[in-house]
């Protein structure tokens, strides 16, 4: 028998409440390759300074987890919305799906009536590649569109193959450049000390002015790590050459994923190949802790002319890999008025 239950709240931390509903919720995920971390329970407790709030509705048959979803809830100026980032999480059967969904907007139903002011829309941006029918009420959502949304194209790479395997499936010039870095004396260090947070902002920083892109702040970063990195689920790495850091690189371990989530290089010594070291490296590393896949997050479309994410994805695609194409962000309206105003401000 399907059974729902809410956990969380608006304001408390998911990680320090320390209830076994949590854990279990985090332990199912990871036994999952269609969940990834935003749906953690740690990833909540991130996003409180952020203002986001959280509840989190678990589906259960028998006693044993098969759905649900960490839902984020965001108020700006006399609203709210609903934000499931990388969920929600399904049974793998479209009949078993869509029972469980269809109790999951229930429990979110039921946490909209009782909010004090209207709830504009609730926004999904799982894991799926295919897009079930029975989300017929869900519009998708131009990419980017607005600040709330995440990449929906990225590349994985498969750590079960050899690295003689995993060598052989990349770009030409993808191994050549990880050799050239090899024949410069190129390193490769893991630092997630205060040391390695300032050498990683410095170079992040550096990256996006040179980019024209918009950085997230110091503090995104100082908390995030702070989270990551007692736990191991995650660090930052280097390239140095001859002393000097030219690359980094933020991971986050999550399942049988390790996630490139950000990164920097600097505009000197580029005939040294540092970034692909870099990053050869870290699925080395990966692939002998247990990982299964190396996440490159986010990629541009092939078919995106001008895009600004263009030259960075060539890099990536240099590794070879899988393409996957996940379903556009997709919201349901619950409010149009609400909505409309959202979409207004968003695109303003």
């Amino acid at each position: 028998m399907l059974r729902a239950g809410a956990i969380g709240g608006n304001a408390a931390p998911a990680p320090s409440a320390g209830t076994g509903r949590w854990e279990a919720w985090d332990r199912f995920l990871e036994s999952r390759d269609d969940a990834g971390f935003m749906q953690s329970s740690w990833w909540a407790d991130f996003r409180l300074d952020a203002g986001y709030g959280h509840f989190g509705a678990i589906l259960k048959d028998r006693g044993e987890i098969v759905g649900g979803a960490l839902v984020l809830t965001f108020s700006r100026e006399g609203t709210r919305f609903y934000y499931v980032p990388e969920g929600p999480v399904l049974p793998e059967d479209e009949a078993g799906a869509e029972q469980v969904f269809g109790a999951l907007l229930d429990v979110i139903d039921a946490r909209r009536r009782a909010e004090a002011e209207p709830v504009s829309h609730v926004r999904l941006e799982p894991r799926w590649e295919v897009l079930p029918r029975f989300l017929r009420d869900f519009r998708p959502v131009p990419a980017f569109s607005d600040p709330y949304m995440e990449p929906r194209d990225t590349l994985c790479v498969d750590l079960r193959l050899s690295e003689e395997a995993l060598l052989a499936q990349m770009k030409p010039k993808g191994r050549y450049n990880i050799a050239v870095a090899r024949r410069h004396g190129v390193e490769v260090v893991e630092d997630g000390s205060d040391r390695g947070l300032a050498d990683f902002l410095d170079l992040y920083g550096e990256t996006m002015d040179r980019q024209g892109l918009g950085a997230k702040p110091d503090d995104y970063f100082r908390k995030l790590l702070s989270l990551l990195g007692p736990s191991r689920r995650g660090s930052l790495f280097f390239a140095e050459y001859r002393g000097l850091r030219l690359a980094a690189a933020l991971v986050v371990h999550f399942g049988r994923r390790t996630t490139y989530f950000f990164g920097g290089s600097r505009a000197c010594h580029r005939e040294v190949m540092c970034p692909y070291l870099l990053h050869w490296e870290i699925m080395r590393r990966a692939r002998e802790s247990g990982r299964e896949w190396y996440d490159f997050w986010g990629v541009a479309p092939p078919e995106a002319e001008g895009h600004p994410w263009r030259d960075i994805s060539a890099f990536k695609r240099k590794f070879g890999g899988r393409e996957v194409r996940l379903v556009p962000t997709l919201d349901s309206v619950l409010d149009p008025a609400a909505y409309r105003d959202y979409r207004e401000r968003a695109r303003g």
